[in-house]
């Protein structure tokens, strides 16, 4: 296998899944989906493995390296400013397309089983709020939450800042358990490959077309509107923002773009998505250390933005529930501002129904799209990623943090483990990996 790039290799896996998956289906094999559905399942296992430990020293880290980049505030402002902005043009394709499409007109399926998630503390604006201080650490690790790890690891790193030099051993600490967490991640990430096959192959095995049929305007609607993002929007800000060619970055980028397309998760693509930042694209390694893990659990142009947008109107025209223009400017707030309810896990059941309860829409809605969520999950997620390395672009060049040798240069390999780096928060050498 050495003799392909870890991008064909992840190609082939898509095509293995796809066929396997269809000789399932066609041929009624059990055993063969079965075998299927379980190595996609470990896959996805071993990613969530990661996440809290991940998550946590990566937010610390990249919080307390601030303090060693100049107008760290700035940046910090200007990245997010970014964000939401991005974000912003992601929903009005998505009110777009749902007001174009009338997803939910016509639709025949029943609503009389749909059940509302059962989603403890993700129902209102006030859960959402109080959810994210934990009311038990250990729960907030063994129960993966990873909005609550991010608030954890942020305290932690504004305090490291502000007790100073005390705090180094602790940052140590961090900086060597990050690294550990990222090479032990990176061979997960190798396995990519099978997992793809697997998760593929369960999904076509499982599905077909077959729940797709009924729900094809709204399918077609997220897979149109997250191609839009994809194609439109972000080319444009990075040719008319960035000074950045859209076919350099996404030469550059497709890697962590086509792994997140089959894992599902922006967390778990975190560390390919942090060397193709730096490695790649050029992006100054200080900056993005932190850049990285922010957009990686909160920017979610694809599950916090097209999606909740298009579903709710799916909802509301389902339900026979009428919008007005005030309920249209409430999805958009909510899109923008909630994105980090889905704090970059697999799926974005989570934002949905924060939307859904906001607009007073009811949350059995979900239940109608639960059956159909990982087909559409993939593209979510490979335009949350995309998006997660847009930004950091567009803010490196505006502020002069942008290699141009690296952007430019012939994309370096990623068949190879990130070795650690020896100083933490320091700048940009060449191609060297980075710590996240």
């Amino acid at each position: 296998m050495k003799k392909f790039s870890f991008s064909l290799q992840l190609l082939l896996g898509l095509a293995v899944g796809i066929v396997l998956g269809f000789v399932a289906r066609a041929g009624d094999v059990a055993w063969l989906t079965a075998t299927l559905t379980e190595v996609g399942k470990i896959f996805v296992q071993l990613l969530k493995l990661a996440v809290p430990p991940l998550v946590f020293t990566a937010v610390i880290v990249s919080v307390a390296n601030l303090r060693n980049v100049n107008g760290a505030a700035r940046l910090a402002g200007k990245t997010l400013m970014w964000f939401l902005g991005s974000s912003l043009i992601a929903v009005a394709f998505g009110i777009g397309l749902g007001l174009l499409l009338n997803p939910g007109q016509g639709v025949t399926i029943s609503t009389a089983g749909a059940k509302a998630p059962d989603l403890e503390g993700a129902g209102t604006w006030v859960d959402f709020l109080t959810g994210i201080i934990p009311t038990n650490i250990v729960t907030s690790f063994t129960e993966v939450n990873v909005l609550q790890i991010v608030f954890l690891g942020a305290v932690l790193g504004a305090a490291a800042i502000a007790v100073g030099e005390k705090a180094k051993p602790f940052l140590d600490l961090g900086q060597s358990v990050l690294e550990l967490v990222q090479k032990a991640l990176w061979w997960i990430i190798r396995l990519a490959p099978i997992g793809t096959a697997g998760l593929i192959g369960k999904s076509i095995a499982t599905y077909g077309w077959d729940l797709l049929a009924p729900l094809a305007k709204f399918s077609a609607g997220v897979y149109i509107g997250c191609a839009l993002v994809l194609l439109v929007s972000y080319p444009l800000l990075l040719a008319l923002a960035g000074k950045v060619s859209p076919l350099t970055f996404y030469r550059n980028a497709w890697p962590a773009i086509e792994l997140a397309f089959v894992s599902r998760s922006s967390v778990g693509t975190m560390p390919l998505t942090q060397r193709v930042t730096t490695e790649r694209l050029g992006v100054d390694r200080d900056y993005a250390s932190f850049a990285v893990p922010f957009g990686a659990t909160t920017k979610m142009d694809g599950c916090a933005a097209i999606y909740p947008a298009l579903a709710a109107i799916f909802v509301a025209q389902v339900f026979g529930v009428p919008l007005g223009v005030g309920d249209y400017l409430l999805i958009a707030f909510v899109s923008v501002v909630g994105s980090a309810a889905t704090a970059g896990l697999t799926g974005a059941i989570v934002m949905l129904t924060l939307t859904l309860s906001t607009l007073g829409l009811p949350l059995e809605g979900v239940g109608l799209l639960l059956a159909i969520d990982p087909i559409l999950d993939m593209i979510r997620t490979a335009t949350n990623v995309a998006g997660q390395m847009v930004v950091p672009v567009i803010v490196a060049r505006s502020e002069g943090r942008l290699d141009e040798a690296v952007l430019n240069a012939p994309p370096q390999p990623l068949d190879e483990a990130p070795a650690p780096a020896s100083t933490p928060g320091r700048g940009r050498g060449g191609a060297e990996p980075v710590p996240a």
